[in-house]
Parts: structure tokens; sequence; C-alpha cells
């Protein structure tokens, strides 16, 4: 190549490029109703609340999930592959059922959750077994069993989607619906 050629071509190439890196670099300079109206054309589906839950922290400082019991009743949480009340969660039922002696009106939908390994058909059985297991030992505390009903979404309504035992733990739960 020659140099004449060489120079004529940097002469135009070298601006060319660096005029093709600020067009490129300027894309916030939007004015403030062009980056509004692209907000509103962005949003999509339900708005969600920016309101304060209460998060309920465990001796460890882990956050801890409560299901979608309705308040101030508990979730009950299950082991593995278990329909059985463990000890820990006795507690919870049994404050469960406090609420309900003292709220004779209240009706309540017992929802059986499982964490989502197994099949659908498995983990709808297991959440109805759990979900039964709550009812008999609301009755059997003195709970009107016509007050109670019984629901499985098996592995349909997960709380948390990670694929590690906190996760799955959070997920095997009964959840307590106040009806009315």
């Amino acid at each position: 190549m020659h140099e004449g050629n060489r120079v004529y071509f940097g002469f135009f190439i070298v601006p060319l490029i660096f005029f093709c890196l600020i067009g490129c670099s300027d894309k916030t300079s939007k004015s403030a109703s062009e980056s509004q109206l692209d907000k509103e054309s962005e949003v999509s589906g339900l708005v969600e609340s920016l309101d304060t839950e209460e998060v309920v922290v465990d001796e460890e400082n882990m956050i801890v999930l409560e299901g979608r019991t309705s308040g101030p009743m508990l979730p009950l949480y299950f082991d593995f592959d278990s329909t059985l009340i463990q000890g820990d969660q006795v507690e919870r039922i049994e404050n469960n059922a406090d609420f309900l002696k003292e709220n004779s009106s209240v009706r309540v939908r017992i929802e059986g959750n499982c964490d989502p390994r197994g099949t659908r058909e498995y983990n709808l059985a297991l959440g109805e077994r759990r979900a039964l297991s709550a009812r008999k030992y609301l009755v059997n505390l003195g709970v009107e069993p016509e007050r109670l009903s019984t629901i499985s979404w098996g592995k349909e309504k997960l709380l948390l989607f990670g694929h590690d035992e906190l996760s799955w733990a959070q997920n095997r739960r009964d959840d307590f619906i106040i009806l009315n």
C-alpha cells in the first residue's frame, strides 16, 4: 500500500471509529418524558405492593417464611415424605386450635403442600394426607370438624423455587386459610 493511501485511510477511518463509539455510548440522554413512557410501556402484570411485611428471623438470623397461612395461625412444616406432626410443630397446631376455639365462627381450609420432588400425582396425594393429618389433630384438640375443610396443592403452589433443603423444607407445609 502506498504511504499516501495509508494516510488517506487513517484520515477517514480513525474519525469514523471515534464517532461510532461516541454515538453508541450516549443512550442515556433521553428526556424525562421519554423515560417515563418507556417505563410505562414495559410494565406488565400486577403491580406488587411495596408495603413492609413482617419478617420472622430464627436464632441463626436466617429469614423464615411463614407460608400463606392467615394470621394469627401458623403453618405446619413436615419432614420429607412424611405426614407426621413432629414435636417442634405441636406448639404451632395447638396455637391454631386455641385460636379456632376462641373464634367459633371462623371456618378454615387446610392446604397441604409438598416440595417439587416427586410426581404430580404422588405430591397431590401426600399433600392431602398432610392436610387430613392436621385436620384430625385439630379435631382431637376440640375444634368442630364441620369448620375444617382440606385441599391438596401438591407441588403446585411453591413458596421457594430453589433446589436446596431450605427451599424444599419451606414448601413441605400445611397452610391454614380463614374462609370467612
